[in-house]
């Protein structure tokens, strides 16, 4: 299937991923020393770069960062020729491939200041994480450019691990999943089944205590329980999410129906429990981990940039894999408000953490938690960003035996076989997606439309007549004409979100959502001399929309709040959670007291 978003929401933010933040993040990549330490693994001269964790441990992932970013090359080079960022890519390429030594090994850190000895270190080495990142920047390359350079390292690395810890050999695990979802794509691109087989046998080795318990405990890198008898996600909250990713992806190669339905367990209980409102993942600082049920401290939030993007990787896995609409309503949640707070407006400076308020009086942060910050000593997000927006038009549509699904919606171009669609929306700021027939069989198929579980009421209109539709998937099987049009339309009025009484920091609080979008007040929406933390809701007074040029083609809302000493009506303008700390670094909020 082919998609090409070619306008709208969406639009403009691939297209600022295109040209600042990706070559944001390549100048970045030089100035932090990233790439001149490969340079030094290929013998250069220099001083290795790397700063230290919690612990005074020095980095030692940073390679990672280069692989990530070379993916989202890879995927926008396919989308388009751009001479300035070939050459970019080509020089990262060259310097990862003399790096590499004969017997296929790659890390930079290992063979600088490590003693050149490969996975003496698996629970903070990160060398399989690494070369996880490697092989999916090797074929995003593949599949978009057809271009195997980076395909044919990565495969080299990947023999090097399989040499070592395939079936029958060493038992060991790396203390940060992510290599297992790889290892699967390589055996779908080469066709090798060894690639599969180590995938496998590293999930079965997780929870067998290979790890031990070290800072955090067992379950900080999931090691308390094999994957298939864990009841709920537990610890660092992107090392679970993307152990679940390798764990899809091996029962879906492998017909493994046990394996599927631990994950699907998992994620039931994180969505039900776990999950803040804006689709972030994540409560506790410590150990970047998921917290108890119902631990959901909006101030105190960690809910990293990179945990989002996992749980899109993971709801769009099993999305596939069974079918079931829900997971696309969680991708929407994440992506409009958990993943794109993670970068500004601007897109060259980034949020590491994203909480749900931020106190007008605080003590200090560092960059990254209270302000935005162009990079990071440890910068998984930024890349990780770049890469999930340059491949956004991959989770869109899909096709099968019966015909075409809509997962999400953005003004595009979709085909798949005899099958042309052509769709036009104003997505997320307006409810009415139109999607024209422009080329189809002669048989009949079904279009599949998502109406998302926040609506309530949304109507399809098509050559079969118009009639009412609630959340779920909406299925239009007919022998279709080229011409006919299907207009789906979704009501968007401002809701005002209870959260869960569980949820003890947010007791007695409303949220304001309006479409896939959450909202959030920031200090610098209120009337003079008001303070973020003296506001409460009024429920008397029903909130209303308002333009927002200051955030783009943004539709904010006026909400209705009263505060102490104030007389007659006081609103506060709430804008997308995506477009706060774009301004002064002030107070914002989420949850409004009632």
């Amino acid at each position: 299937m082919k998609v090409r978003i070619t306008d709208g929401f969406w639009a403009d933010r691939l297209r600022l991923n295109r040209t600042r933040t990706i070559p944001h993040g390549f100048e970045q990549l030089r100035r932090s020393g990233v790439l001149d330490n490969l340079r030094m693994a290929a013998g250069a001269q220099g001083r290795y770069q790397a700063y230290s964790d919690s612990a005074g441990t020095g980095l030692k992932f940073l390679d990672s960062d280069v692989y990530k970013w070379l993916e989202a090359a890879g995927w926008e080079l396919g989308r388009g020729a751009d001479e300035g960022l070939a050459a970019a890519a080509d020089e990262a390429i060259g310097v990862v491939a003399k790096a590499q030594r004969a017997d296929g090994y790659v890390n930079s850190f290992v063979q600088v200041v490590g003693g050149g000895t490969p996975h003496r270190d698996l629970a903070w080495g990160h060398e399989f994480y690494c070369v996880g990142h490697l092989i999916q920047a090797g074929i995003a390359w593949h599949r978009a450019l057809g271009d195997d350079r980076l395909l044919s390292i990565a495969r080299r690395a990947a023999g090097r691990v399989d040499e070592e810890f395939g079936p029958g050999r060493r038992d060991g695990v790396d203390g940060h999943p992510g290599i297992e979802m790889a290892l699967v794509e390589l055996t779908r691109v080469t066709g090798e089944r060894r690639y599969l087989d180590l995938a496998a046998r590293l999930l079965d080795l997780r929870g067998r205590g290979l790890l031990g318990a070290e800072r955090f405990g067992a379950a900080y890198w999931q090691d308390h329980a094999t994957v298939r008898q864990a009841a709920t996600v537990a610890g660092h909250a992107v090392r679970q999410l993307y152990l679940d990713c390798g764990a899809v992806d091996v029962a879906v190669e492998l017909g493994d129906e046990e394996l599927l339905a631990a994950v699907r367990r998992r994620w039931d209980d994180l969505i039900r429990t776990r999950t803040y409102l804006t689709g972030g993942m994540g409560s506790r600082h410590r150990d970047e981990a998921f917290g108890d049920p119902f631990e959901l401290p909006p101030d105190r939030a960690y809910a990293e940039t990179c945990a989002a993007i996992a749980s899109v990787m993971l709801a769009w896995r099993l999305l596939l894999a069974t079918g079931d609409v829900s997971y696309g309503d969680a991708i929407e949640r994440a992506m409009f408000n958990g993943v794109l707070s993670g970068i500004s407006l601007g897109g060259t400076s980034f949020f590491y953490t994203n909480p749900l308020q931020r106190r007008t009086s605080r003590t200090y942060e560092p960059p990254g938690h209270s302000e935005r910050a162009p990079w990071y000593p440890c910068a998984c997000c930024p890349p990780n960003l770049m890469r999930l927006l340059s491949s956004w038009e991959r989770y869109q549509a899909t096709s099968d035996g019966t015909g075409v699904r809509l997962h999400q919606y953005a003004t595009s171009e979709i085909s798949t076989g005899d099958v042309a669609l052509s769709v036009r929306t104003d997505y997320p700021w307006q409810g009415r997606v139109t999607v024209h027939i422009g080329r189809t069989p002669d048989e009949a198929w079904t279009l599949a439309l998502r109406v998302p579980a926040w609506c309530t009421s949304a109507t399809v209109a098509g050559p079969d007549g118009i009639r009412d539709a609630g959340p779920g998937p909406v299925e239009l099987s007919r022998r279709w004409r080229a011409g006919d049009t299907v207009v789906l339309d979704l009501d968007l009025r401002v809701r005002a979100t209870e959260p869960d009484p569980r949820i003890d920091a947010v007791r007695g609080c409303v949220a304001v959502e309006r479409g896939p979008i959450v909202y959030c007040v920031e200090s610098d929406d209120l009337p003079p001399a008001i303070q973020l933390e003296e506001l409460t809701w009024d429920p008397d007074r029903r909130p209303v929309t308002v333009a927002r040029p200051d955030v783009g083609a943004a539709v904010g809302v006026r909400i209705p709040v009263r505060a102490p000493g104030r007389d007659g009506e006081l609103v506060a303008g709430a804008i997308p959670y995506f477009a706060w700390g774009n301004r002064r670094a002030d107070g914002m909020r989420v949850w409004i007291p009632r």
